[in-house]
């Protein structure tokens, strides 16, 4: 396997730096003050057609692989957007896969193309207050009633539900006692979120404040029958389509902002002079820097091994899951190291690295954390008993 870029994912990389350069530094530190979701920077990406990436042809999308969009998130990322920038676009590239491998023709022709074009945004809701991880486990309750579910119940970390037009909502049908298998029971719908049903509260946390994450308060909220996707009972299963390209891109994500913040770090230590010698000469400078940059390739190479192995149709549940740890490891590692180098100016919002060090939390937390990831290889990968 040769894991060089192509000479179209090189294509896609200049492409979208072009698109990158117009938002500068300025840009994202108003973003970070001021919040407001980056408007102007997902239009841009969507008037060039890169929304689409993943979303097949015949429904307006580019048709490309995950290693291809791995690419575009890693250099959004890494432009100096970072989380912020990628995460305005995240579920863009990989939210509505469900819809693509299991949705009816109809729904494609009619959901896929609006996405594709940026004409919509949608927020994907499936976490819930007491569950966190433990999906299976959720409460939101979908009632038959004729041609209508009814839904009550609630959300928590529901990213853009503040500007999005759309949910891709994942509930129970068929209560937990009452199912063979946790697992069974849960259907997933796309739909319009109707406001007048569902309350949206912001909240407010430590980064990424352009991209608003959001609890969910649902009462008797009305969605067709033909906005199911696929059967009734079978969402869990269908969302595992989204979670391993999910955990891929995030990864890009992760190894772009920690490659832009040893950029900062590796020039801020050969601009800055301490006892008349740059501090980029001493030893212990720059084997923590060199450490973060073989941390950071490493975890590059996952992330296109475990692409690799989704786009062949492989199974890549232990590449995608392990590509995420390392990423999120080796991102916050160059990120607090890029805050250490500028020393005291590393605390100064001028110089950006204290956002990026707020902003790599996110892939090290979501969309799942380092500990269950280590849960999964344990079980699945050596072979130990479950733990939890």
């Amino acid at each position: 396997m040769n894991f060089q870029l192509s000479a179209e994912q090189e294509s896609i990389r200049d492409s979208i730096q072009k698109i990158c350069r117009r938002f500068d530094d300025a840009y994202w530190l108003e973003r970070d003050r001021e919040g407001g979701f980056p408007t102007a920077f997902a239009d841009s990406l969507a008037k060039d057609g890169w929304l689409g990436i993943c979303i097949p042809e015949q429904y307006g999308g580019s048709g490309l692989s995950i290693a291809d969009a791995a690419v575009m998130m890693q250099t959004i990322s890494r432009s100096g957007a970072g989380m912020s920038g990628a995460s305005a676009v995240h579920i863009n590239v990989f939210g509505l896969n469900p819809v693509v491998v299991f949705g009816s023709e109809a729904q494609k022709q009619r959901m896929l193309p609006p996405m594709a074009r940026g004409e919509v945004k949608t927020c994907f809701a499936v976490t819930e207050p007491n569950t966190g991880l433990n999906t299976t486990q959720l409460r939101t309750r979908a009632q038959r009633r004729g041609d209508r579910y009814v839904v009550n119940g609630s959300k928590v970390w529901i990213s853009t539900a503040q500007v999005a037009q759309k949910v891709l909502l994942l509930a129970r049908t068929t209560p937990l006692e009452e199912v063979e298998k946790p697992t069974h029971g849960l259907t997933l719908f796309y739909t319009d979120l109707d406001r007048s049903r569902v309350e949206v509260r912001e909240i407010e946390k430590m980064g990424r404040k352009c991209v608003d994450s959001n609890e969910l308060f649902i009462e008797d909220f009305e969605i067709p029958v033909e906005d199911r996707i696929g059967e009734e009972g079978r969402g869990f299963e269908y969302i595992l389509h989204g979670m391993n390209p999910e955990r891929v891109l995030i990864a890009a994500e992760a190894v772009g902002l920690g490659q832009l913040a040893l950029e900062r770090a590796t020039a801020y230590a050969n601009e800055r002079v301490v006892f008349n010698r740059p501090i980029g000469q001493n030893q212990g400078i720059q084997h923590p820097l060199a450490r973060n940059w073989i941390e950071l390739e490493a975890a590059w190479l996952m992330v296109m091994q475990a692409a690799w192995q989704y786009d062949s149709g492989l199974p890549c549940g232990a590449a995608a899951n392990a590509a995420k740890y390392l990423a999120g490891e080796a991102g916050f590692n160059a990120c607090q190291q890029a805050v250490m180098t500028h020393g005291g100016f590393g605390y100064a919002k001028e110089y950006h690295v204290e956002r990026y060090l707020r902003e790599i939390m996110i892939p090290r937390i979501a969309p799942i954390s380092p500990e269950l990831v280590l849960c999964f290889i344990a079980e699945k990968v050596l072979g130990l008993p479950k733990s939890y």
